[in-house]
């Protein structure tokens, strides 16, 4: 499987066809920083659905929820971040728990026959490093075309 470059916003993902665009979230409800902000600008939903989750206590590591936002497009919010907060020299993101989030990603895509769009997830506020990142999805979404997104500088 090859992932593709961008230079572009991944919540305009290119090409034809469905569209599932991923992101990492945090485990305690927190919404308002990072790749989330652009999401929130274009749709309401995904936003809406998170914090629904969060009453429930519901936002489980490992976890994904997928919520469509057009006719062609969803969005997928990864549970794969404990906290926001780097705590005893670790960092947010949660490497099992984001491949667990990517195999799940993965069975959607292929029920919905969807391209996979994603900025460098994980790798922001959550402190991840893509040399860690890229492998998981390579391994975990076989089979499907994964568009990684750099903004433009």
């Amino acid at each position: 499987m090859q992932i593709q470059y961008i230079a572009g916003d991944a919540t305009a993902p290119i090409g034809d066809g469905n569209k599932i665009i991923a992101h990492v979230c945090n485990d305690i409800g927190a919404w308002g920083a990072g790749f989330v902000l652009a999401i929130s600008k274009r749709w309401p939903q995904p936003k809406a659905e998170y914090l629904k989750e969060k009453s429930l206590r519901s936002l489980t590591l490992g976890t994904v929820s997928v919520i469509q936002v057009e006719p062609r497009i969803w969005v997928a919010n990864m549970i794969a971040q404990r906290g926001i907060r780097t705590q005893d020299g670790e960092p947010p993101i949660r490497y099992a728990m984001l491949r667990q989030c990517l195999g799940l990603l993965a069975a959607e895509a292929q029920k919905l026959q969807a391209t996979v769009h994603m900025p460098r997830i994980g790798c922001g506020l959550a402190g991840g490093k893509w040399e860690a990142v890229e492998p998981l999805i390579r391994v975990a979404i076989p089979g499907t075309e994964v568009f990684v997104y750099d903004l433009p500088r």
